[in-house]
C-alpha cells in the first residue's frame, strides 16, 4: 500500500489528529507519541516548515489552512523556518524510547532539529 498510514482512524479523525498534533509539535518544539504516528507528522510538519520559509501571503494563508492555532502560525514565520533556512529538509528527529507499559506500542519522541 502506498501513500499514508491509516493508523486505525477513519479519515476525517485521522486527518484532525495529525493537525493537532502537527501543531503541538510545531508549538512546544517535541511530543512523545508511537512511533507510526511520529513518522505521519514528521511528513506534515516538514511540509509546513518548507512552505513557511517563503513567507509570503499566500503561503502563510496556506500553513493557517493547515495549523489550528495562529500563534503557531506566527512562530512558524518569525522563528521556526528563519532557523531552516540553508537546510533542505531534515527539521526533525526521531528517537525510539521503547514500549509503551500498557500494550507495548513502541514509542518515540518527535522534535525538531
Amino acid at each position: 500500500m502506498s501513500g499514508s498510514r491509516k493508523l486505525g482512524r477513519a479519515s476525517d479523525h485521522r486527518k484532525a489528529m495529525l493537525r493537532t498534533m502537527v501543531t503541538f509539535l510545531l508549538e512546544n518544539g517535541k511530543i512523545e507519541t508511537t512511533v507510526t504516528r511520529a513518522k505521519e507528522v514528521r511528513s506534515q510538519a516538514e511540509k509546513i516548515i518548507t512552505i513557511g520559509k517563503d513567507n509570503s501571503l499566500h503561503s502563510k494563508r496556506q500553513v493557517l489552512s493547515y495549523v489550528t492555532k495562529e500563534s503557531v502560525v506566527k512562530k512558524v514565520f518569525d522563528e521556526i523556518s528563519p532557523k531552516y533556512v540553508d537546510r533542505n529538509g531534515g527539521y526533525t528527529r526521531i528517537v525510539k524510547i521503547g514500549p509503551r507499559r500498557g500494550d507495548a506500542a513502541e514509542m518515540a519522541i518527535i522534535e525538531l532539529v
